[in-house]
């Protein structure tokens, strides 16, 4: 039965074009192709990248935060009260003001008490200002390494000559399989956002591309489409970095700068040109297959993404731009441990929106 499974999910004809076979993608003299048994690299290299993020963080980014003084806010420790422990994990983790009501009946507490119980209790699981700092640093080292690892694999690499194998591009491709694996795996650990669901979708669209194109020989595109996403992570995590250091103009200015160069690579380079190729010069050589179709439609998933992501840094740059940015419309902020709903509105409504631009996410 798993013979019989494998053939089926080898079948030529799924991944590869008509009069084509496996055969063909054998290596021959002067030319090498990639094979899929590579791909099992991925994994030992995410270890690697995990190893290496842990020494980062704590060799590299916890002393640099030090330098900066940054400082984790300090927080007050909710009450002990079962009853409402077992509201908070198993119903609800910001109840209505109706369930606060019937909350403050089982309890015999104030409204106001309820609510600020409800507040300490999320900030607990909220992470550090310090935590934040340390992964976005490792991820704007990461980004800045792996786009100019990219650039040398594609300095000499035509636009329309996408599908032929570079021996060099293999460490590429593999740490930035490991990479996005690495993500992956520290997903319940890392900070986490609002679009957390899209973020999974994300990084197992990415991998799913990164695997077929591999697979299927399509190497030089799969290495374009990773180059252009980090080039604009890059600005993102720096953006962060920065705003959490509080060099807020500098901060300020890279988000501008990165806003603009997403709106580029994702909304115009992306589609108009790298999905153009994609779709365009196989069927020159080929007629369509389903490898075809299932790699771009991998793509269009990445495509819908980054126009949500692009809607949500829109909203950021109007906000920014009238200085009434409060905070990024992914992020999971930190409240404040005694004010009530009004008044903290209040407090924030008068905020700079300097304090933000860092926390800006799009991948």
């Amino acid at each position: 039965m798993l013979q019989t499974l494998g053939e089926w999910v080898w079948w030529e004809r799924l991944w590869l074009p008509e009069n084509v076979s496996w055969s063909d993608l054998e290596d021959t003299e002067g030319r090498v192709y990639a094979k899929a048994s590579q791909l099992y690299g991925a994994v030992p290299c995410a270890l690697c990248l995990l190893l290496v993020r842990y020494l980062f963080e704590r060799y590299v980014a916890t002393p640099l935060a030090n330098v900066w003084e940054i400082k984790d806010r300090i927080r007050l420790a909710a009450e002990h009260n079962p009853l409402l422990e077992n509201y908070f994990c198993s119903k609800a983790r910001a109840p209505s003001q109706a369930e606060v009501r019937s909350l403050c009946k089982k309890t015999g507490w104030p409204e106001k008490r309820v609510e600020v119980w409800f507040r300490r209790r999320r900030n607990q699981d909220r992470p550090g200002l310090r935590k934040r700092f340390s992964e976005a640093s490792w991820r704007c080292t990461f980004y800045l390494f792996a786009f100019f690892g990219g650039l040398l694999a594609l300095y000499d690499v035509s636009i329309e000559n996408i599908f032929s194998m570079l021996p060099s591009q293999y460490w590429y491709y593999i740490l930035e399989m490991g990479f996005y694996l690495s993500l992956l795996l520290r997903l319940t650990f890392d900070v986490k956002r609002k679009d957390f669901k899209e973020q999974v979708i994300h990084h197992f669209a990415t991998l799913t591309l990164l695997s077929f194109s591999w697979i299927s020989n399509y190497i030089r595109i799969g290495t374009l489409v990773m180059a252009v996403h980090d080039s604009s992570d890059i600005l993102l995590e720096g953006a962060k970095v920065f705003n959490y250091a509080k060099w807020h103009k500098t901060s300020n200015a890279m988000f501008v700068v990165f806003t603009v160069l997403f709106m580029v690579t994702r909304l115009v380079i992306f589609p108009f040109w790298l999905i153009h190729c994609t779709w365009v010069y196989p069927i020159e050589l080929y007629p369509p297959f389903f490898g075809y179709y299932f790699f771009n439609v991998m793509l269009m998933v990445l495509q819908i993404l980054h126009i949500y992501w692009a809607v949500l840094i829109s909203r950021m740059l109007y906000k920014f731009i009238f200085s009434k940015l409060e905070g990024d419309d992914r992020s999971d902020e930190e409240e404040d441990d005694s004010d009530p709903p009004k008044e903290r509105n209040h407090k924030s409504s008068h905020m700079n929106g300097s304090s933000v631009r860092g926390r800006a996410s799009g991948h």
